[in-house]
């Protein structure tokens, strides 16, 4: 038969419901701590695709979802010095930055506590030639620039693509530890580097055509293509991947904010493939340049803008293993001295934004 309680066995069991109840709120408190905050507003870098982002609504949709209500586009500056980008993070004046994945590691090993957070597929040959003044008759391969002066900046695709097209060819670049073929010379200026090839200070130099600087250069026909990076070589299929990358405590703090960033570039880079004319336009006017440039920008073959991402982490991570080792073998100086370790780059690319990650836009 069934037994009736007493009213003690029922007081006690109230007692330990409310007790139950208690300890679920302090349990549900304590979750609640843990969720990530919100961040009220995020500066990004000016770029081409930011603007459009911006201009169509993309960040206001994907970022109010998460209470991010303010958007700010930090231009780079008169200065656009290479690598600024990197200290901005370092420093927080910038949440998320853009850096080929060659200088991204570079900026690790340097110290910088960050994490890549998007990677992007493989490059190609186009994207980091070899360039001279187009009436520099003496210049038209890699092989006339023995003992030639080359400038470029040393942190960037500007020296791991052309590096590579040296040593293949035989001649080296000068580095701090010995006198090499080719008298390299490190200019994280891009103005100043291409000023220095127009008026005969420097040989040749690399870039990105699409870039702001050397677009206007490129487009009056005052340079021309000497050399570019081989299509199975270490630059086209690992070191010169896009990413971005931000500090390591941001992305602990805010990963629903990196999301969102994400979310908003795959969108971007959908919308604007769909819609150049528009999009350069928005490009031309955001960016105050030509609407000739702008078009140039995201249309030529050797734009990074709008690349497609690469959404398997390991597969990010094992292209920096793959170039570090290159690199190092050839003669990569700061590299030799700082490389990082398999588990430090591991570390490096979080796997979180990729496939089967907690906050990836590819699942």
């Amino acid at each position: 038969m069934p037994t009736l309680s007493s009213p003690h066995s029922s007081r006690h069991g109230l007692r330990s419901l409310r007790t139950l109840s208690l300890a679920l709120a302090g349990l549900l408190g304590s979750v609640s701590s843990f969720a990530a905050e919100v961040l009220p507003s995020i500066n990004l870098q000016l770029s081409p695709w930011t603007v459009v982002a911006r201009e169509k609504g993309f960040f206001k949709e994907e970022f109010d979802k998460i209470g991010t209500t303010k958007v700010n586009l930090i231009a780079a500056g008169s200065a656009d010095l290479l690598g600024a980008e990197a200290a901005a993070v370092g420093g927080g004046a910038i949440a998320i930055a853009q850096r080929m994945i060659y200088p991204a590691t570079v900026h690790r090993a340097n110290g910088l506590d960050g994490v890549i957070i998007w990677a992007s597929e493989p490059s190609n040959r186009y994207r980091a030639p070899i360039l001279a003044r187009a009436d520099n008759d003496e210049i038209n391969s890699i092989q006339d620039l023995d003992g030639k002066k080359f400038g470029s900046s040393r942190i960037s695709c500007y020296w791991s693509s052309p590096f590579e097209i040296a040593v293949k060819a035989g001649l080296p670049f000068d580095s701090r530890e010995k006198k090499g073929r080719i008298r390299y010379e490190s200019i994280d200026n891009s103005a100043v580097a291409i000023s220095a090839v127009l008026s005969g200070a420097s040989d040749a130099t690399t870039a990105h055509l699409a870039a702001g600087a050397f677009t206007g250069a490129w487009l009056s026909g005052k340079l021309k293509v000497v050399d570019r990076s081989p299509d199975d070589g270490i630059y086209v299929n690992n070191a010169g991947r896009v990413t971005y990358f931000a500090r390591r405590d941001f992305a602990e703090k805010y990963p629903d904010v990196i999301k969102a960033f994400l979310a908003a570039r795959e969108r971007t880079r959908e919308w604007a493939k769909d819609n150049l004319d528009d999009a350069a336009e928005i490009v031309a006017k955001q960016t105050r340049v030509p609407l000739e440039v702008a078009k140039f920008q995201l249309s030529h073959v050797a734009e990074w803008e709008f690349m497609a991402g690469e959404p398997n982490a390991d597969r990010a991570r094992n292209a920096i293993k793959t170039f570090q080792e290159w690199y190092i073998a050839n003669g990569d100086d700061i590299l030799n001295e700082r490389q990082l370790t398999n588990e430090q780059i591991d570390a490096f690319v979080d796997g979180r934004f990729f496939v089967g990650g907690s906050h990836s836009i590819y699942n």
